[in-house]
């Protein structure tokens, strides 16, 4: 009998160990998403602090294109105020577009192309964009690595009870998954 509640007990005690266990796990994968998205915000919060900045040097040089500065303006209030991946990159895709007709305003004059703040501020800013895309990537990573956590036996049992839900991907908007037109 004393072996029988000895082994019930042993059995208790291992079985609240693995749900510790499993529980730790899960905060840390949760808190690593966290962390990533967090990444993301800082990497896009640096693209939107260096965006007025060349907004202003090339509105220096073109200063009848006021719709694209309207556009670029615009695009950054949207991508700062978004909330959530798929409205994050929602909004991201709208900014992008609207730098790349910055971009073709600044080749439009030559004196710009060579100025050394614009040059510099796209240097920043394609490095920005660099490190977004990287942290995106990493996010998505975090991401994949909890949701696999919290669907596979035997954790997606538990993982629900917990509070524990899947997460959602940062996903490029349509029109930046388009192919890629060049023209000369």
């Amino acid at each position: 009998m004393m072996i029988g509640l000895i082994a019930v007990g042993a059995a208790i005690v291992l079985f609240l160990l693995y749900l510790i266990s499993l529980y730790n796990r899960l905060v840390r994968r949760r808190n690593q998403v966290d962390n990533a998205w967090g990444q993301i915000d800082v990497q896009l919060k640096r693209r939107y602090d260096l965006i007025p900045n060349l907004v202003e040097t090339v509105k220096g040089y073109a200063s009848h294109e006021r719709g694209i500065f309207d556009a670029v303006s615009e695009a950054r209030a949207r991508a700062v105020g978004a909330g959530g991946p798929q409205a994050a990159a929602e909004a991201d895709g709208m900014l992008s577009g609207a730098l790349k007709s910055l971009f073709a305003v600044a080749e439009a004059y030559p004196d710009l192309k060579a100025n050394t703040n614009f040059l510099s501020l796209q240097q920043e800013l394609a490095t920005t964009e660099d490190r977004a895309a990287y942290a995106r990537q990493y996010y998505n990573d975090a991401v994949l690595g909890f949701n696999n956590s919290v669907s596979t036996f035997p954790t997606v049992v538990f993982a629900a009870m917990l509070g524990f839900r899947s997460r959602e991907f940062f996903r490029a908007a349509g029109a930046e998954t388009a192919p890629v037109r060049v023209q000369f």
